[in-house]
């Protein structure tokens, strides 16, 4: 049987980068809180004519281009996001209109920021099923377009970006692939972390706009007690399916939501912090980009070394989450 391994990463981040003291021009906080209870320094903003599928056009590029991949070899295109240019057509077929990439299929995944964790899990099925060879998996959001700006406690959390992984097919057991993923939810807890509007629940009207239904909310501190809980079982049980222990990693790339988070799951993982990649300091929570983002972000800098095993863990809303181990 096929073994699903990643073969290529990219990233791409917009231009427009806004500090925290840029902020506190026109937002009610200050660099000290931002940074104390979070971890961001800085992130970026996209362009108002840039839309998700432009990101995410740029990061799968990057990612056939480091490998000099044509983009021609590619099977299938799966876009994890919760920022769609349009409800209907995807995103991917947008990418695919961006790149001129005709006939093979394109679907978006929407599992909040466990979305790229999902995207891995669906690509490494079909390829070990032999149903395709080669999946371009993208995670890309464009939160600070549904972020209201003057709620402080969510406004200075957000981010946008893109973060691609191209899987293909091998058949070396031994060698680097995929060696086990977990995804759970609930739905009992989805009011925690939402925007309400713009689907049939709520479609848009006036009253929609005017409570401020389309921008995201969350309810902080329910949604911090179970992103730690379910990122250490997602852990835990995808490294039992792998056959691995905590000691066994090489590196762990969590969802980047918050500092404290990812604080408190190392500790609780008992992983060294220099083997946990950081990113939200400086790129904030882009949602499902964050792990790809970090993911390329090691690839390249050569953090990430043939052999070694890598943890992935996000949780988002849903409520959502996903594990993946790969060895590299």
């Amino acid at each position: 049987m096929p073994y699903a391994k990643i073969i290529a990463t990219g990233a791409f981040l917009p231009e427009k980068l806004v500090t925290n003291f840029d902020l506190e021009k026109f937002v009610d906080t200050t660099d000290e809180w931002i940074r104390t209870r979070t971890g961001i320094r800085e992130r970026r903003i996209s362009a108002p004519d840039e839309p998700s599928s432009v990101l995410a056009a740029n990061a799968l590029t990057d990612a056939l281009d480091s490998i000099g991949m044509e983009k021609g070899e590619l099977d299938y295109i799966i876009v994890a996001t919760v920022t769609p240019d349009t409800m209907f057509p995807s995103t991917a077929c947008w990418l695919q209109k961006h790149l001129h990439i005709t006939h093979i299929p394109a679907v978006d995944v929407s599992a909040a920021c466990s979305g790229f964790m999902y995207g891995l899990s669906m690509a490494r099925a079909y390829i070990e099923s032999g149903m395709y060879k080669t999946i371009a998996v993208i995670g890309v959001e464009e939160l600070t377009k549904i972020t209201n700006w003057e709620d402080r406690s969510t406004c200075v959390l957000f981010g946008d970006g893109a973060g691609a992984a191209i899987l293909q097919a091998t058949e070396d057991k031994e060698g680097g692939r995929i060696l086990s993923n977990y995804l759970g939810a609930d739905g009992r807890y989805g009011n925690l972390l939402m925007k309400e509007a713009e689907g049939t629940l709520h479609p848009a009207t006036h009253e929609t706009l005017d409570k401020g239904m389309h921008y995201i909310t969350m309810e902080g501190q329910e949604t911090f007690k179970h992103a730690v809980r379910v990122m250490k079982s997602a852990s835990v049980e995808a490294l039992k399916r792998a056959g691995l222990k905590e000691e066994d990693l090489d590196l762990v790339i969590p969802h980047q939501a918050n500092i404290r988070i990812i604080d408190a799951l190392a500790n609780r993982l008992k992983v060294d912090y220099e083997k946990v990649q950081i990113t939200i300091d400086r790129y904030a929570n882009s949602s499902s980009a964050t792990i790809p983002i970090a993911l390329n972000e090691a690839n390249r800098d050569g953090k990430i070394k043939s052999g070694d095993k890598i943890l992935m863990v996000a949780f988002g809303g849903g409520l959502t989450w996903g594990s993946v181990v790969v060895r590299w």
